[in-house]
């Protein structure tokens, strides 16, 4: 590995210094592109304007003529936790807005698979819907808004993902990646742009003397779910998501969260008075998540739903339960899939493969994108990992969840596979960062050779090698647990990383705890501080440069500054 440190940009932290920012943050921020404290701005007047984001305006028309005339609204959901929070959203917003037959509908990633297919319009058209939504996806569905638009529902896409060459018919598309559209957050999530239709909407509302500026429905309390919703997803958090997220949290801290929310944070042993974006990413997200994995969706989404904190405890209850289990299924999977990856390394580095592809038929599909991501992270390369379909008459299938590293566009290379060889991929979609794809058993091995020769086109050794960017030695002043409090209230995530420090330490001992876990006692700049290297067993020598986070515990009723070690220079 090899430990980098941020350029800090002298004179804008010297600005936001100077702007009564605190010193750290200063520095912090600066690292981050931040130039203006203005960039730290988290107020609601300070979000983008809906009226930026292309198709919001003929959304809003689309809905308020169809609250008017009192019709069905059906949404068609993801089953990840952005098209969890993305439905109840929905359903909320468009509730508090005067729509009186709001229902919806997720796909089973088993029978189903992904996005709105003929089939699930199919389904919706049965129900009696005059409108159908999609959240989260839509954007690459042709066959399934064709479908919908024959059996004469009107449809309005909300989705985030990258669109194909070609866009499917819908009556309204919004969707900040759809060719023409000028909004700047190119990386907001699904939830968020539901709650942009829903801003839209209600100015729509406004303007046909539905309610005015000071009686108007509320609707930044369903900024706590678009905040889970942004972080879990893993989205870039630019300036219009961490306000997005800053206004969720600082919501959620003062108790104004729906019922579902609190019961998740209660199962977590999380509090909601402290609640940071490392609960969302690493508590909430995986638990409401866990539902689509391997059961049903609609138990995320009812508790998102619920204001009865009664059920909100028993749905909080089962999720976390399922949870446990998906762990232990990606437990074993993940062991098997390491000893995969790792017979494909040779002792000659110049024959190692430059991207990783692994299936066995034993995988569950439900955790497929979670191993794959455990993968990407051990060896650093682009990474698929491929489970057998359950999907009646799909047997002969392969559906498989991919992770890449920065360089590598992994829709992209998807897209440029299915050029080179027409049939191979069923279907696919996804980001830069994440995707996904279905191929034939039989042209498993196709893909695989496609996907290694894309790499190796694409990726160089500096690409390869497994770089950690840090921002440098933390002085000895700012090792407080007040300051890691601090810290730890600020929006940190995808694209704006939380901070990681990085200098060379004393190591004064050090043991196994559990089998796999370092712990130690370090002597960092003349004092002694513990320290922890989760999921590490090798010894270190008697100094060394590590690159750590910063936490804090408490023993007997001190509370004590902690290193989290993230990793060791070479």
């Amino acid at each position: 590995m090899k430990i980098e440190i941020r350029d800090i940009p002298p004179r804008a932290a010297w600005a936001l210094e100077q702007a009564g920012v605190h010193p750290l943050l200063a520095r912090l921020f600066a690292a981050r592109g931040v130039a203006h404290k203005d960039e730290l701005d988290s107020s609601l007047a300070r979000l983008l304007p809906p009226s930026d984001l292309l198709g919001t305006r003929e959304a809003a028309v689309l809905l308020a003529d169809a609250i008017a005339a009192k019709q069905k609204l059906c949404i068609v959901a993801d089953y990840d936790c952005d098209g969890a929070t993305a439905c109840a959203v929905g359903l909320r917003g468009l509730r508090l807005l005067g729509a009186t037959d709001v229902d919806y509908l997720v796909p089973d990633r088993v029978i189903d698979g992904y996005g709105l297919t003929a089939p699930i319009a199919k389904r919706v058209a049965e129900r009696k819907a005059d409108v159908l939504i999609t959240v989260d996806n839509g954007i690459a569905s042709m066959e399934g808004v064709a479908a919908a638009r024959a059996a004469g529902l009107k449809v309005l896409i909300t989705d985030h993902h990258l669109p194909g060459a070609e866009l499917p018919a819908a009556d309204v598309i919004v969707n900040p990646n759809q060719p023409a559209c000028t909004f700047e957050s190119k990386s907001i999530a699904g939830v968020g742009v539901m709650f942009y239709v829903l801003l839209a909407l209600r100015a729509e509302l406004r303007a046909r003397g539905a309610f005015d500026v000071h009686n108007q429905p509320k609707l930044d309390i369903l900024l706590p779910i678009v905040a889970l919703g942004t972080v879990a997803d893993v989205v870039k958090l630019d300036a219009n998501n961490r306000r997005l997220v800053a206004q969720g949290l600082r919501r959620i801290r003062a108790g104004q969260l729906p019922a579902g929310l609190d019961a998740l944070f209660s199962v977590a042993g999380r509090s909601t008075a402290k609640a940071t974006t490392f609960d969302f990413g690493f508590a909430l997200g995986p638990r409401i998540n866990a539902a689509g994995r391997l059961a049903d969706m609609t138990l995320g989404i009812e508790l998102l739903m619920t204001d009865d904190a009664g059920r909100a405890a028993e749905l909080a209850a089962t999720l976390d339960g399922i949870n446990r289990q998906r762990r232990e299924i990606e437990s074993g999977m993940r062991e098997h899939a390491m000893q995969v990856a790792e017979s494909l390394f040779e002792v000659d580095e110049q024959s190692s493969p430059t991207a990783l592809c692994v299936f066995d038929p034993d995988f569950h599909e439900g955790v497929v994108g979670i191993v794959a991501s455990r993968l990407k992270d051990k060896h650093h390369r682009p990474t698929f990992v491929f489970a057998a379909s359950g999907a009646p008459g799909h047997e002969h299938e392969l559906k498989g969840s991919g992770r890449s590293i920065p360089g590598f566009h992994l829709r992209d290379a998807l897209d440029l596979i299915a050029k080179r060889h027409p049939g191979v991929l069923v279907k696919f979609g996804g980001h830069a960062m994440a995707a996904g794809c279905t191929i034939t058993e039989e042209n498993f091995d196709i893909f695989d050779e496609a996907l290694q020769k894309v790499a190796a086109e694409w990726l160089d050794a500096a690409t390869l090698t497994r770089r950690l960017a840090t921002d440098g030695p933390l002085a000895a002043e700012y090792r407080r647990a007040d300051l890691i409090d601090t810290l730890h209230r600020e929006v940190w995530g995808q694209g704006f990383a939380p901070p990681v420090f990085s200098e060379e330490v004393d190591v004064l001992s050090q043991r196994l705890v559990g089998e796999k876990h370092l712990a130690l006692k370090l002597r960092h700049q003349g004092q002694a501080v513990d320290g922890i290297w989760f999921g590490h067993n090798t010894p270190l020598p008697s100094r060394v440069m590590l690159a750590f986070r910063l936490e804090t515990d408490e023993w007997q009723g001190v509370r004590r500054v902690r290193f989290l070690v993230e990793g060791a220079g070479d």
